[in-house]
């Protein structure tokens, strides 16, 4: 019986591999027109995570992450945390060297504020805010050890190039991060399923990532009724999101990337955003056909 057991658990790896990788021609048919008349580089990774049907379109294109970076750095920082290197609520202090302008909350405080490491990732993802990515990706080790973190659970080109040794090249083609919708499609997925770190990490990372304050985009093409989960990115040329939604049928999974983008405006009818919620209101009325039909006043 022993000898059969390794035997038995390849036949489980090939089979789960074979559901993983089932194609769903039908919402490929409805989404493909989508990415092919965008101008400029777009790639989509969709995956039902019941069934195990996918469409995959440029899903192993490398694309810029922009602020979706700060997913790998959410798990690089409660990896320290799991560590015991540092207490979720641990007491911090606010310095205007940490200064990163842009996005969130935390470029208004005053020198010398009195925060925690809770605050600081939670604005980091809910908000999207840079100085509290830029403090929590230092806290987690910096891009050695969260790409190092990346490459130990397979994930071959999802990296942070951004202050990283070695990584000039890349950032200079990719910015801050670089992905490819199918890994940081799976990065999520293993979040939902309590596989990031731990349990209990994956559980406090995913409730954090149902608060996204960015939900006009294909957040707005999913009832506000249903849970999502998703981190967005944004730069002139790259507009690219993230979205895990617990669907009443199943949960299912998407990323819709862009680069090269022509339309560079920051304008709600962005060719880029508009191309975001029409993926992702196609997918959720694929899913969900029988549920209502969410409105996109942002089309």
């Amino acid at each position: 019986m022993r000898k059969l057991l390794p035997i038995l658990t390849i036949l489980l790896v090939v089979q789960q591999t074979a559901f993983a990788q089932r194609p769903d021609k039908k919402l490929e048919a409805l989404l493909r027109p989508l990415i092919d008349s965008f101008h400029g580089v777009a790639g989509v990774y969709v995956q039902n995570l019941r069934t195990g049907r996918e469409v995959a379109i440029n899903a192993d294109t490398i694309f810029p992450t922009a602020s979706i970076i700060k997913v790998p750095i959410l798990a690089g920082i409660f990896d320290k945390i799991s560590q015991g290197v540092y207490a979720y609520e641990q007491p911090l202090i606010y310095r205007d060297s940490m200064l990163k302008r842009g996005s969130g909350l935390m470029q208004f405080f005053k020198d010398s504020s009195v925060t925690d490491l809770r605050t600081a990732i939670s604005l980091m993802i809910t908000n999207s805010d840079n100085t509290t990515a830029v403090w929590c990706e230092r806290l987690a080790g910096g891009g050695l050890t969260i790409n190092a973190w990346l490459e130990a659970h397979g994930f071959r080109d999802t990296r942070l190039n951004n202050r990283t040794p070695g990584r000039e090249a890349n950032r200079q083609l990719y910015g801050w991060g670089q992905t490819t919708p199918r890994e940081m499609a799976r990065l999520v997925t293993m979040i939902r399923k309590g596989e990031v770190v731990n349990p209990d990490a994956s559980q406090n990372m995913y409730r954090l990532m149902t608060h996204s304050f960015y939900d006009d985009y294909a957040l707005s093409a999913v009832p506000p009724y249903v849970q999502t989960a998703s981190k967005q990115g944004m730069v002139d040329d790259s507009r690219s999101e993230v979205v895990l939604v617990n669907a009443p049928h199943g949960d299912y999974v998407f990323y819709i990337a862009t680069k090269n983008n022509k339309d560079q405006r920051w304008v709600k009818d962005n060719e880029a955003w508009q191309l975001a919620r029409k993926v992702s209101a196609s997918i959720w009325t694929y899913f969900e056909p029988h549920f209502p039909d969410p409105a996109l006043p942002h089309m």
